[in-house]
């Protein structure tokens, strides 16, 4: 029998509060931390007696599920997993959560062609391709970008939670120009997707400016208490990245006025694949296609120039043309 919303909620609440390595729980601590994701999820203002997170933790323990999972009490007062790399997400998944899964695909697939669905056509079908691969051993049917290589995107739900309930985060990140990973505290505002790679949007607890972590960078992370989170008061970031191509800009950065001319072999594709919501064409013929975008200059926009080779001109701005020759020259010099 597949197992009710609450008591995966349950279940799910108890595993990230035991994969925190940061601190120790005592029952209490996982009935309030329960109570409270209840009440969030699903508007339970009841709590969650003793007596069921005592169950849910033999539960949990037993094969019941699947999980097996190593829970073990520590000085007779704290709960931790003995197996510090232990999570229930690593865990299979059930054949009658599986046909639960098709059933909500199901329901999904009919809600497409409505206005507020579109944005979720791309993840229904991506969703049942890969149900039915599974359980069913068929081909792919739909090919997707897709990174096997890519790291950090087990985080994902992890921090997305942590943005919608407003806890900030001790995060041990390792970037690409250090040897070791560092541990900061981090508010976090924002997931973003650019180029099948994902990052996130956050402040440090010593700083004002907004900051940009790579999910693939992040070693681990660990939730700390929302009482410290640090709102974000400043920004629309909705507003705050339409202005760019990428993630990569600064607060104080501002729009400009980009002209571009390209090829007539590779007008239609720049036509009908915009570089940005902002294309307006200024020319199109025989010479070729003439656009203008309001982005601000980042690497991202850079890098997409650069993409199309001898098949662009940057018109305007001065400045991004002498960018653009100085990374070629460089480029060249190296051959």
């Amino acid at each position: 029998m597949a197992t009710n919303k609450s008591a995966l909620i349950r279940y799910k609440t108890i595993d990230e509060c035991l994969k925190n390595k940061y601190r120790k729980w005592t029952l209490e601590d996982l009935i309030e931390k329960v109570s409270d994701a209840l009440y969030e999820f699903e508007g339970i203002t009841t709590g969650v007696s003793k007596r069921t997170i005592q169950g849910d933790i033999q539960f949990m323990r037993s094969d019941k599920l699947g999980y097996n999972a190593p829970i073990v009490v520590e000085d007779r007062k704290f709960y931790v997993y003995s197996d510090k790399n232990y999570s229930i997400t690593n865990s299979p998944i059930k054949d009658e959560d599986v046909d639960k899964m098709k059933e909500i695909v199901s329901l999904l697939k009919q809600f497409n062609g409505f206005q507020f669905f579109d944005e979720m056509t791309e993840l229904i079908a991506k969703l049942e391709n890969n149900i039915y691969k599974s359980t069913l051993k068929t081909p792919n049917h739909i090919q997707f970008e897709d990174n096997k290589q890519l790291k950090g995107i087990e985080h994902l739900n992890g921090l997305y939670q942590a943005i919608l309930h407003k806890r900030p985060l001790l995060i041990e990140y390792k970037s690409f120009k250090s040897e070791e990973a560092r541990k900061d505290i981090y508010h976090p505002f924002l997931l973003k997707e650019y180029r099948n790679r994902w990052f996130l949007i956050c402040r440090s607890n010593k700083g004002k400016l907004l900051i940009t972590l790579a999910l693939d960078r992040i070693e681990a992370f660990y939730e700390l208490d929302s009482k410290l989170f640090k709102e974000n008061v400043e920004i629309d970031f909705e507003r705050y990245y339409s202005e760019c191509i990428g993630v990569t800009r600064s607060e104080k950065d501002r729009p400009q006025k980009i002209i571009l001319k390209f090829d007539s072999r590779n007008a239609p594709y720049v036509i009908t694949k915009p570089l940005h919501h902002t294309q307006q064409i200024i020319e199109n013929g025989e010479n070729g296609l003439i656009i203008r975008i309001d982005v601000i200059p980042n690497f991202e926009l850079e890098r997409e120039i650069l993409g199309f080779g001898e098949n662009i001109e940057i018109l305007g701005p001065k400045r991004l043309k002498q960018q653009i020759q100085r990374r070629i020259t460089k480029s060249f010099l190296k051959f």
